[in-house]
């Protein structure tokens, strides 16, 4: 028995698509913070149903007071952003219930926030929802799935090779 055997390094991670609908390229998202990638690359959808999900096994790190945006991390050390519309932040959590909490640990394909998407688009700019990844350095290539039709849960819409 072996008592310092190393971990396996994790060298690349799968996200999937954290809410259904269609993808978005991020330079496609109207505002500069995600369009410009201001914050990090990544993918983001526009919904058809009030829901967002783990798109991969990872702790949460925070949830925003307001419920619109979540950060997560993973166990290789990817910090994701999921940011649910445009300046719903505005909207100070009216229509977003959380179904986690800071320090949850949670699967791939597990409900993080529902929110009634009517409401969303009414009141904010764009019900559009980036998944961003906020720590570029930890990144070495990003192969991204965009302009995808009908996406689930089951979708895979990113694949990240690791910097390690």
């Amino acid at each position: 028995m072996n008592l310092f055997k190393r971990k396996k390094r994790i060298t690349e991670e799968t996200l999937l698509a954290h809410a259904q609908g269609l993808t978005v390229s991020i330079e496609d998202v109207p505002d500069p913070t995600f369009g410009q990638k201001l914050i990090g690359d990544g993918v983001a959808i526009q919904p058809t149903e009030g829901k967002v999900f783990s798109p991969i096994d990872a702790e949460i790190v925070q949830l925003f007071p307001t419920k619109h945006a979540i950060g997560l991390k993973t166990v290789g050390g990817l910090e994701i952003l999921i940011h649910i519309g445009l300046e719903t932040v505005t909207m100070e959590g009216e229509g977003f219930e959380a179904h986690i909490q800071a320090g949850d640990k949670v699967k791939a394909g597990d409900l993080l926030i529902s929110f009634d998407l009517d409401l969303v688009n009414e009141k904010a700019v764009s019900s559009v929802i980036p998944m961003v990844i906020t720590n570029p350095d930890a990144v070495k290539q990003i192969d991204k799935q965009t302009d995808l039709q009908n996406v689930t849960t089951q979708t895979n819409i990113m694949n990240i090779q690791l910097d390690n």
